[in-house]
Formats: C-alpha cells, sequence, structure tokens
C-alpha cells in the first residue's frame, strides 16, 4: 500500500495463537492478559497500522542528545502526546530526523515491543522487525514470544509472578501505572471468562479497516458488532444476518 506502516493486515489466527501459547508453555488468558494490558488487545488500529508509543527518551539516547528539543527528543520519558494514529504524527517528526533511531525509539504492535529490541524479539534490523509487525497479528505475537524468551520473561509469566513480570516487562517504575495489578486483573477476567472469539475478533479489525465501525476490538458479538456487519453486507449486497458467516468474513479479508 502507498501509506506507509502499512501491510497486509491480518488478524490473529488460531493457529498463531496456539503455537505461540504452546512455545511459551502456557494457556490462552496468560497471552490475554498481557495483551489485553499492553494495547486493549488489538494489534492494528482502524487506518491497518500496527499501534506505537513514541519514546523521546530512547531517540534521545539513540542519538546522543543531538535532536533535543524537549518534545521529539528529551533525556526525560514522557510528553507522549495523544493515542492512537496520533503517535505517528511524533514518529514521522523522528523519521525526518533520523529513520533508524526513530523506528527503534517506538514500541509496536499487540505487545508493543521496542524497536530497539529486535534482535530480542527475532529480527536482524528493525526495519524488518517494524515490516513483519505491519502484516499480521500472528508475527506480533510470535515477536512478543521471542521477546519474552529471551529475556526470561516466560518463566514469570508461567508461574503468574506478576510483579516480576511487570518489573521485566514495562521497566523498574511499573508501579506508577499498576502494570503488575492490571496484569493480574486480566488475567483473572480471560481465566473465569469467555475467551476473545477469533473469527468475531478479526471481523471487528476489518470493519475499522473498511470505516464501518464495531466498536472495541474483544472478539465479542455485541449490538455494534451485528450493526456494523449488518450495514457492511448491505452495502455489498450479502445477506443481511449481522453475523460474521463465510460470505461475509470472506469479502471483508483483505
Amino acid at each position: 500500500m502507498a501509506l506507509e506502516f502499512t501491510g497486509k493486515g491480518a488478524a490473529l489466527s488460531s493457529n498463531g495463537l496456539a503455537g505461540v501459547a504452546k512455545d511459551l508453555d502456557v494457556k490462552a488468558p496468560e497471552i490475554w492478559a498481557v495483551l489485553g494490558v499492553e494495547t486493549s488487545g488489538c494489534g492494528f488500529l482502524v487506518n491497518q497500522r500496527p499501534p506505537i508509543l513514541y519514546e523521546r527518551h530512547i531517540f534521545s539516547r539513540l542519538t546522543h542528545g543531538v535532536f533535543d528539543d524537549g518534545n521529539i527528543s528529551d533525556p526525560s520519558p514522557g510528553g507522549y502526546g495523544k493515542g492512537g494514529v496520533a503517535q505517528y504524527d511524533r514518529l514521522d517528526r523522528a523519521i525526518a530526523l533520523d529513520r533508524n533511531a526513530a523506528l527503534q525509539s517506538a514500541s509496536w504492535g499487540i505487545g508493543q515491543i521496542l524497536g530497539s529490541n529486535f534482535g530480542l524479539a527475532g529480527f536482524t534490523s528493525v526495519e524488518n522487525m517494524v515490516a513483519a509487525m505491519c502484516d499480521a497479528e500472528d508475527n506480533q505475537l510470535t515477536a512478543f514470544a521471542k521477546f519474552l524468551k529471551s529475556s526470561k520473561l516466560d518463566k514469570s509469566l508461567q508461574v503468574h509472578d506478576w510483579t516480576a513480570f511487570a518489573r521485566g516487562y514495562n521497566g523498574p517504575n511499573f508501579a506508577q501505572n499498576h502494570y503488575d495489578v492490571q496484569l493480574r486483573g486480566e488475567f483473572q477476567k480471560f481465566s473465569l471468562g469467555a475467551l476473545p472469539d477469533l473469527r468475531v475478533r478479526a471481523c471487528q479489525i476489518y470493519l475499522n479497516f473498511k470505516g464501518f465501525s464495531p466498536g472495541h476490538v474483544d472478539g465479542v458479538a455485541g449490538v455494534l458488532t451485528r450493526d456494523a456487519l449488518r450495514l457492511f453486507q448491505k452495502a455489498q449486497g450479502l445477506p443481511i444476518t449481522g453475523l460474521p458467516d463465510d460470505a461475509t468474513f470472506a469479502a471483508l479479508t483483505p
């Protein structure tokens, strides 16, 4: 696609999720717990780009402070500005100064892997990592698993030591944002309740791409999702069922 940082935009597959769970020696609730805290469990924005968080202090460190302006580059963390698609505005400004450092200074995808950790996530360059993140949530999740194993955080995940996991995954200041508490809560939610329906979830992601808002991407076929499906089906001349049937799913899939 012409727009940079968009690729195939493939939603998470059952094989992708099962493969990562097996590789990490955990079950689905452990994975969804982390993803729920990091990105509310969705690896693509409405414009088909992976979610990012631009870190100005990483950019400052990688460029030795030569671009420090208190905004795009600064030795102190913070100054994130608006989330979602607006983060790419900050990234674009950094890319104009130093592309490689800029890509390494953003956290990417469903697991929010920092670009500078591309090696730990199994890639030979940050460019390769970003390209993979843009193509598929399966790639994003695989990178997440490789990062956990490289950092030996898979052990904390297996035994549900959320404090140790948050310290290693979110940094020494994890308690300021209560990451360990959030992780514990998300794990309990997914352990006791239903897990996301991956067919419904994929439809929600693809509906967003096509401009039919289904509400929150959560794998639950709620009222907003069913309404969005009906609108899409009507626009495509499909039977209006409000369900993610095979014909609708095929028409939605990029």
